[in-house]
Formats: C-alpha cells, structure tokens, sequence
C-alpha cells in the first residue's frame, strides 16, 4: 500500500489547500471543490482522489462538529434521529454509486445549486432569527438526514448546503444555527463514504491523513466564524460557493460546448 504517492513539497502544498477548504466547508460546504482537483493535479488517479478526499472531509467537519457541541450551539441528543437516518442514507448512497453512473444528476445539480444561492440571495430574511418549525422527528430526520445523506455517499458536492437548507426552511432556524447542525450530519455522511471507501482500498492515507490535520485546523477556525459572525458572513459565503460549485459543474459537465459558443459569440 503507497501511503503517500506523491513528493514532500505536494504534501505540505495539499495539507495548505485542506486547511482552506475546511475553512470554507466549516461556513459554506464546498471545499472538495479545491481538494479534489489538487488531489487529482497531484497524481491521483479518480477513484483515489475521491477516497483520499473523503478522508480529509472526515477531518474537517469533526472539527467544526466538536466545536458546535463544546459550543452548545448542538445537542446531540436531540440529533440522534437525524444522525442515524444520515449514516443510513449515506451508506446505502455510496453502495449505490458503485453500480450505477450519476450523469442525470450531474446535470440537474448545478440547477439546485443556483436554486440555493439565489434562496439566500433574494430572501435576506430568511435565517435571521428562529422560525416555525413544519417537521419533527422521523419525517424530518428522513427528508434532511436520510436523503441528503443519501445524496451525500451517492454524490457529494454542496451537501452541506442542502443539510443547511433542510434546517432553515423545515426546522425554522437561523442560519448560523442551521451551519453548526449542518455540519453534524455532514461529518455522519462523511464517515458513511469513507467506510466504503476503505473497503475499496482506494485510500492514499499518508496524504489523507495530513490533509485530515489540515482541514481540522481550517474547519476550527471557520466553526469559530460562525458562531461570532453569525449570518453576515454565513450567508455571502452560501450564495458564493453555491454559484462557484454551479460553474464548475456546468463546466465538468459542458465545457466544451460553452468553450465553443463563446468562441462563437466572439468571433463575430
């Protein structure tokens, strides 16, 4: 088994680029935006950026997670539920993936994406204070725990926002309240993936496990961020990554189509 597969001087550069990407995660989601093509532009084959990845995300919102209970900003013992649905979901989701392809999904996410961003754009008071809550228990734990976490071992980007999304809109809570359960049930789905993950024997853990101490130490401070700045620095970074993670998207899934009408466009 090769622990590290890459030099020294990529390392140290990936455990810098964990660090940013828990920072972001721990507010916004989205850092395997910038882990998982630096893993890839590091030598990793596919399969092994995405498992290492999941290593280093394992990391990061334990980090952020530990933080918010210390905090009291989560008690686990209301979120019993929704992390046992989480687990479920995200493991019956990354057995899945391994037989079937995500192109539909693929396509459809950057839309859900933009849906999310343009949510918290255009409805800035939305999450500004506690609201009425329109689901309990198992029907809750089912709809935000069990399918996003499904979501989550299946696929994977923007989870976060839609775990945080799922606590605005059904259980009524600010924004800033909603990230730190978030990240919860982001940390179950992360373990969920991972376990598979393992069993798969894709893992680079040298790599992993330095990205892992990296992405601790961003996500501690963007867990810090939360709680202090609340929904001013919540709610930007929602709407940023979420049209940043649709143009990625968009662009995996039809760059070269896009490369082709605005060649086009400007060659008239």
């Amino acid at each position: 088994m090769d622990w590290f597969v890459v030099s020294p001087l990529l390392v140290g550069l990936l455990f810098l680029v964990a660090m940013l990407a828990g920072f972001i995660d721990s507010i916004a989601g989205g850092g395997g935006l910038l882990t998982v093509p630096a893993l890839m532009s590091a030598g990793l084959s596919p399969a092994q950026a995405l498992a290492t990845n999941k290593v280093q995300s394992v990391g990061g919102s334990f980090s952020a997670s530990l933080y918010f209970v210390r905090r009291k900003a989560v008690d686990l013992r209301e979120q019993k539920l929704n992390i046992a649905m989480t687990f479920i979901g995200s493991v019956a989701g990354a057995i899945l993936i391994q037989h079937i392809q995500a192109d539909l999904l693929r396509q459809v996410l950057p839309l859900l994406l933009i849906a999310i961003g343009l949510y918290f754009l255009l409805m800035p008071k939305v999450g500004e204070e506690d609201r009425h809550r329109r689901l309990h228990g198992l029907p809750f734990a089912l709809v935000a725990g069990g399918c996003v976490g499904f979501y989550d071992g299946f696929f994977g980007p923007g989870a976060g926002s839609f775990y945080a999304l799922a606590f605005v809109t059904l259980c009524g809570y600010n924004l800033a309240k909603s990230t730190a359960h978030a990240k919860v049930l982001n940390f179950t789905s992360n373990l969920g993936g991972l376990l598979f993950f393992m069993l798969g024997g894709k893992v680079v853990w040298g790599t992993g496990l330095i990205m892992l101490v990296g992405a601790f130490c961003g996500a501690r401070l963007g867990a810090r961020m939360v709680l202090s700045r609340g929904q001013t620095l919540v709610r930007p970074m929602v709407v940023i990554v979420s049209a940043i993670m649709s143009a990625k998207l968009l662009w995996d899934s039809h760059g070269v189509a896009i490369a082709l009408w605005f060649h086009q466009l400007f060659a008239r």
